[in-house]
């Protein structure tokens, strides 16, 4: 009866104290997983600093490309926000999107944006995105510019930038 009762104590402890799956760790690479509710405040900001937000994923050529640019320019730039939104799936985090980060030598901030109604939140983005990647939002408090398209090199990217500063 004893260890019935040390038993049920820590089936009910581990329960209770295990981590949901809001975020995967696996390493030290944490990579949130976030519906478009939790994602939308990344979107906005009150400072002045140039914040971006880039929509990407492994499968699309063009987005490969753009990461490199986009983690030397944070390299240059630490003061401005980058945050990566993949649109990968959740059960590739550990097997192939850390492996596929650390490979590239990804290090700047990535979220993966797990919401199936994309109808719904790319309208809420931007009522002209089409909802292909990658997709770039550039802003501050006071200007906001929006990217359907790949930077070809970092002096591209910079002359997006400046038009917000």
């Amino acid at each position: 009866m004893y260890k019935n009762i040390l038993i049920l104590i820590a089936v009910l402890f581990l329960g209770f104290t295990t981590k949901s799956n809001s975020q995967i760790n696996t390493n030290t690479t944490k990579i949130p997983v976030l519906n478009f509710d939790a994602l939308e405040p990344l979107l906005y900001t009150d400072s002045e600093e140039i914040h971006i937000v880039n929509f990407w994923a492994m499968w699309c050529a063009h987005c490969v490309k753009e990461l490199p640019i986009l983690q030397e320019y944070q390299k240059q730039h630490p003061n401005v926000k980058i945050t990566l939104v993949s649109l990968d799936f959740t059960e590739d985090i550990a097997t192939k999107l850390k492996p596929f980060l650390k490979k590239k030598g990804i290090t700047t901030q990535v979220v993966l944006l797990d919401d199936p109604d994309s109808n719904t939140w790319i309208d809420k983005i931007n009522p002209n995105w089409s909802g292909s990647i990658p997709f770039t939002i550039i802003f501050n408090a006071k200007k906001r510019s929006f990217h359907e398209r790949m930077f070809e090199n970092i002096e591209d990217l910079e002359n997006e930038i400046n038009k917000i500063n």
